[in-house]
């Protein structure tokens, strides 16, 4: 690894124009229009907060525990990183009923464009249906809503794991970024949910020999749980020098979401589910997970 910071990609800020453009391409429909003033008092305000790059506009000190307690840290983060924490102890405590994140990797529901359910849906509840007759507690994680709610969303991961492994927070410090307006993401949650898990059952389509699109979104936001750095006060957020010598100077790559057992159901009508499949299991070992057993592994 080098400690040199690369720099030189990312183009200027937008212009003023520019941003007033994409600003007003949310409110298209003439309904808004007797709002026009407000909505550009509220542009004007967006553009000062994307000029200015408040990304976390609400923050408090990151307090004791931490490596710098005087470190102003995202309230985001440290409610999300509190429910985690909660979620892991629960999840530990051997009084605690068994329970399993069943997952829905498909994009189709009957909300939406397709207007009929999925197949993955059908498989998944057969499988819901199962665990609770076993008297198993099951989360169902429904992906397709990212396709048929209203503000419902899995931002694409930044790939900070790739200047250090420290940049990498978790839980994710990427996201919201107000000053982008990219926000109400749906992942703080799905840590908790995958934290709680002690089994996750993936159920998913073959998209074009991979995964589905909305998968794909949460598996590499799940990066930061396989060695992500859980104080961001350490690399007073995302400062890539101090990351990199965090890891030179030896980093331990903590796995938050081991020791968890899993099944995985890939099915398609075409071709390249093996592959899929198999990329999935790998994917899943990496992270430290057991599989339940050679037919908890199946491709159709």
């Amino acid at each position: 690894m080098t400690t040199k910071v690369r720099k030189g990609q990312a183009p200027d800020q937008l212009s003023r124009e520019e941003f007033g453009q994409r600003f007003r391409g949310s409110f298209v429909d003439p309904a808004f229009q007797a709002e026009a003033p407000a909505i550009a008092r509220i542009e004007e305000i967006a553009w000062l907060g994307y000029a200015d790059g408040r990304k976390a506009p609400i923050t408090r000190k990151a307090g004791p525990g931490y490596a710098d307690p005087d470190y102003d840290l995202s309230v985001d983060w440290i409610e999300a990183k509190e429910r985690i924490d909660r979620a892991r102890d629960t999840w530990a405590d051997p009084k605690t009923k068994t329970r399993a994140l069943v997952i829905c990797g498909s994009p189709r529901n009957d909300g939406t464009c397709p207007g009929e359910i999925s197949k993955t849906f059908r498989l998944a509840g057969l499988v819901n249906e199962v665990l609770v007759k076993d008297k198993v507690d099951v989360d169902f994680l429904d992906l397709s809503l990212l396709t048929s709610e209203y503000g419902r969303n899995i931002h694409p991961c930044k790939g900070c794991v790739s200047t250090a492994m420290p940049l990498c927070h978790f839980p994710c410090s990427c996201y919201p970024n107000h000053s982008l307006a990219q926000t109400n993401d749906w992942m703080n949650e799905i840590y908790e949910r995958w934290t709680s898990a002690h089994a996750i059952v993936i159920v998913t389509p073959t998209h074009w020999y991979s995964t589905s699109s909305v998968l794909k979104l949460m598996i590499d936001r799940l990066v930061c749980a396989d060695g992500g750095n859980p104080d961001p006060t350490s690399t007073h957020g995302k400062k890539p020098a101090e990351a990199k010598a965090l890891e030179l100077a030896g980093w331990d790559y903590p796995k938050h979401l081991d020791k968890r057992i899993y099944g995985l159901v890939v099915h398609g009508d075409v071709a390249g589910i093996e592959g899929s499949r198999r990329a999935l299991s790998d994917w899943l070992d990496w992270m430290g997970l057991i599989d339940a057993g050679d037919q908890a592994r199946l491709d159709r």
